[in-house]
């Protein structure tokens, strides 16, 4: 054979791989994963040591397994195991419910109670609960009876004997709950302190009340960090309900102490102690993690499944390519297919995405009648001897747009959080259409708001941060639907259907149901944007708006704003876009050292500026 007909016969064979590995096609390949020996000979090592531990335990006769099986399921294990869950039960539900008065006590306004509830922490951490649970039994020795009246008057509405109210089990969740409630709100109190304060002035400026801010923001928040501590801490209160026995209370040990004592088989019964305490424990775990992964919403772009979807997953028959094929077509003719196409990647992608954007989102109508014009006076701000706001006065045209330019540290944000009260003036006053912001006004004097009162009036004043500040473990339309129903108080099918019509308008129709860290940053901008807009404000305030944005995703949040600008809705805007300020603003404001030294239209402050600085710091920018 000659060898061009080798060749030849060569490229025949070789031909199909060479022209699949060209189209980039591997498949035919078997791939050989990577070995590692050092993880071989840790699994053969942990593979005997179990075996060891197995073999001993299990093959010693000293163990008394046969005990172990007589006693596991017997009557009175099981009584003393019954009230050994009842006591933990008890003792978690009365700790953690006083535990969260106590943590709300530690971070509230007032020294006096928060004082009074660190002494109480102080106090109770320090008592070892065997003592505690002494002086409980013993307190018919110091108070012969517990009483309800008006003190220091006869004027009694029950009274009884304290020994016939404190009963040994009585005062076993008495002091349970009261040990329990000293660590359990240091625990809530960690959680609390772990929400970022964001959180806490997004929340507050969308008027939301106090206790539906701790309810519905907070504490969801703080769960993820309240919770594997606090279940470590039930697991141990679980545990440490064996020293009721100094009570002579047959909970689980106990009860085991009494057995063994009687029939001298110790090791035996320990382990069936043991093992319901491992039980307990495990159960524990298994609802520990349900409950932490509830919580967990909104936490990972892509959450892991949970063992029970894995196991659908399996039992679920594979679709076909051509099924899911089949599904998308009938989902599009439903129109319940989503709207925006699949973006590729790289700058082509985002800039595809942005002229989605642009097609979808449909024009804010009109809003009709002067609303939202905006009275600044004379106000002043100090953050201890630093002046941030110093004699500020400015009025903004009821449907204008007004922008406010300046270095960082002039006080223009400072001046925008000032306007819906999220920061307290020192001097000076600002009015919505003539009504004051966070004031009562008798004679000369302007005396604050209480906070509820305060809450109601942001509802007229919207806000959109710069970090976007939405609840994380809320979906895009949870966010928007929140507030209206909290403060204006329509119902969940009317919120939800406006709140579908604002994510249309912001280009989002299709990540209603997605959380916030699975949307990108201008994503992200427009949810908030669609938020603010749902409590139908008259006066939206924009704090530096794309600054946290990529420069390719900042046209995505311009491009909504200037539509809420055609809307007739009052704007002001914090910002450093120079090219935006120019053709959206009605006014331009300069800021310097916390005072306004110029206003103006933006052809005149941008071409013929009146004061030396405004014109140096246009030079740098433009």
């Amino acid at each position: 054979m000659s060898a061009s007909t080798d060749f030849a016969d060569f490229k025949k064979i070789a031909s199909p791989q060479t022209e699949a590995r060209a189209r980039g096609d591997y498949s035919h390949y078997r791939v050989v994963p990577a070995r590692y020996p050092a993880r071989t000979v840790g699994t053969v090592f942990s593979l005997v040591i179990i075996a060891a531990v197995l073999n001993s335990v299990l093959g010693n006769p000293r163990w008394g397994w046969d005990v172990f099986a007589e006693w596991f399921f017997a009557a009175p294990v099981l009584e003393g195991l019954a009230r050994t869950l009842v006591l933990t039960l008890l003792g978690a539900l009365f700790g953690f419910a006083f535990g969260t008065v106590l943590a709300l006590a530690r971070v509230s306004r007032s020294p006096l109670l928060s004082g009074l509830s660190w002494t109480y922490i102080w106090i109770f951490r320090s008592i070892p609960l065997i003592v505690l649970l002494l002086i409980l039994n013993n307190l018919g020795y110091l108070y012969e009876t517990v009483w309800l009246g008006v003190p220091y008057t006869d004027i009694t509405f029950f009274s009884y004997a304290t020994t016939q109210l404190i009963s040994p089990f009585t005062a076993a969740v008495i002091g349970l709950a009261l040990n329990q409630a000293a660590f359990a709100s240091e625990i809530i109190r960690g959680g609390i302190l772990s929400v970022d304060q964001g959180q806490l002035e997004a929340a507050a400026a969308l008027g939301l009340p106090r206790t539906h801010q701790a309810r519905r923001i907070i504490l969801p928040q703080a769960m993820r960090t309240i919770l594997p501590t606090a279940f470590n801490d039930i697991i141990g209160l679980a545990k440490g309900t064996s020293n009721v026995y100094i009570l002579a209370l047959p909970e689980l040990f106990y009860t085991i102490q009494v057995i063994y004592r009687r029939n001298l088989e110790v090791i035996p019964l320990l382990m069936v102690a043991t093992v319901w305490y491992l039980i307990i424990l495990t159960v524990l775990s298994i609802v520990q993690a349900q409950v932490e992964r509830h919580f967990a919403r909104g936490a990972l772009r892509n959450p892991p499944p949970t063992l029970l979807s894995l196991l659908l997953a399996r039992l679920r028959p594979h679709q076909t390519a051509q099924e899911v094929t089949e599904r998308r077509a009938e989902a599009a003719e439903r129109g319940t297919a989503p709207t925006l196409p699949a973006m590729g990647s790289g700058l082509h992608g985002r800039v595809s995405a942005v002229s989605e954007v642009r097609r979808q989102a449909a024009a804010f109508p009109r809003r009709q009648g002067a609303v939202g014009e905006i009275t600044i006076h004379q106000v002043s701000k100090s953050f201890g001897h630093l002046k941030v706001l110093d004699d500020v006065t400015l009025s903004v045209a009821a449907g204008s747009v007004t922008a406010i330019l300046g270095q960082s540290g002039s006080g223009k944000s400072t001046l925008l959080r000032a306007i819906n009260h999220l920061e307290r003036v020192d001097d000076g006053f600002i009015a919505i259409d003539g009504e004051l912001v966070g004031y009562r006004q008798e004679g000369d004097t302007l005396y604050e708001l209480k906070e509820r009162d305060i809450l109601r009036r942001r509802i007229e004043i919207g806000m959109v941060f710069q970090t976007f500040n939405l609840f994380p473990h809320l979906t895009a339309l949870e966010n928007v639907i929140e507030a209206p129903m909290a403060v204006r108080g329509i119902g969940r099918a009317e919120a939800e259907a406006e709140a579908h019509d604002l994510l249309a308008r912001v280009g989002l129709a299709d990540k209603a149901l997605a959380y916030p860290r699975q949307l990108s940053g201008g994503q992200q901008q427009r949810v908030a944007i669609a938020r603010a807009l749902a409590l139908k404000p008259k006066v939206l305030l924009f704090d530096e708006p794309t600054s946290a944005l990529d420069p390719e995703l900042v046209n995505e949040v311009l491009d909504v704003i200037k539509e809420l600008a055609r809307s007739g809705t009052t704007l002001v805007i914090v910002t450093h876009e120079i090219g935006f300020a120019r053709e959206v603003a009605d006014q331009v404001v300069f800021m310097e050292r916390g005072r306004v030294l110029e206003t103006g239209t933006p052809e005149k402050v941008f071409n013929r500026p009146d004061h030396v600085r405004t014109a140096e710091f246009l030079a740098k920018v433009l």
